[in-house]
């Protein structure tokens, strides 16, 4: 059976009974004059505010920028605040991305607040070429299946949320830090006092494959690139590459099977 998208609201069948055919238009209240053509293409497909202020930041990087927005009124005000093309359309549709110039496209950010137009966006970008997408990802239950999809580049504000209550409890030994390509992540890793790995060699510390200490801050703060011969002290916060399945193992080899451990 075909996964579904989960819906972080309303139910999918809530969404479109039939096959929409929205062209996209552009006029003087929808569509500025171009920008220069800079080093990147970006097409940010969604208004809202994570749109706006994306497109924002964007333009401020000197990045050529075109914001696609499904509502005619929303277009308009997004038209009048921010010196870019505004093309309003469904960015669902091939067509209105064909419209806005996918096919030179660099990068696409599909930031609506529905997962499903996303992961179609995204789907169809890729039909067309584009080497980059980002999505985000409103329900954090949908975020395997994007992957699945090949989407690899995905953004929670609930995972970046509960990150960054992670780095505020002292408690947590495992920090997650970054989330790469290929199911790749960067997390921190704080070495107990009873942690097994205390004391020994990096050399003598049986990682999980595919995983690699990158970096070592000492208690004081003191940053050091690590070797074979480098020891693992108590206190010490490693800096790891690693993938997200090996992690309990990990925790194992550098915290202990017990230490630290949701009860």
């Amino acid at each position: 059976m075909t996964p579904s998208v989960r819906r972080s609201s309303r139910s999918l069948a809530s969404r479109r009974s039939a096959p929409r055919a929205l062209a996209p238009r552009s006029c003087s209240t929808c569509c500025l004059a171009s920008r220069r053509r800079s080093s990147v293409y970006i097409l940010v497909c969604g208004g809202g505010k994570v749109g706006f202020y994306l497109a924002q930041e964007l333009l401020n990087a000197k990045h050529e920028v075109l914001v696609i927005e499904r509502d005619p009124g929303r277009a308009g005000q997004i038209a009048d605040e921010l010196s870019s093309n505004i093309l309003q359309g469904d960015s669902c549709e091939a067509t209105t991305l064909d419209a806005a110039g996918v096919a030179r496209a660099d990068l696409i950010c599909a930031v609506t607040g529905d997962d499903e137009d996303n992961l179609v966006i995204c789907e169809i970008a890729r039909q067309r070429g584009v080497p980059r997408t980002i999505a985000r990802i409103n329900n954090p239950k949908n975020e395997e299946l994007f992957k699945k999809r090949g989407i690899e580049t995905t953004v929670s504000a609930t995972q970046v949320v509960l990150a960054q209550i992670e780095q505020e409890l002292p408690t947590h030994d495992v920090i997650p830090l970054l989330q790469l390509h290929s199911g790749l992540e960067i997390i921190e890793i704080r070495i107990p006092e009873t942690s097994p790995a205390a004391g020994r060699s990096v050399r003598d510390v049986l990682l999980p494959a595919e995983s690699m200490i990158s970096l070592i801050v000492d208690p004081g703060g003191v940053p050091r690139m690590p070797s074979g011969d480098t020891r693992l002290n108590a206190g010490d916060a490693l800096v790891v590459v690693t993938r997200k399945d090996s992690l309990p193992m990990l925790r194992e080899v550098l915290i202990g099977s017990t230490h630290g451990m949701d009860t």
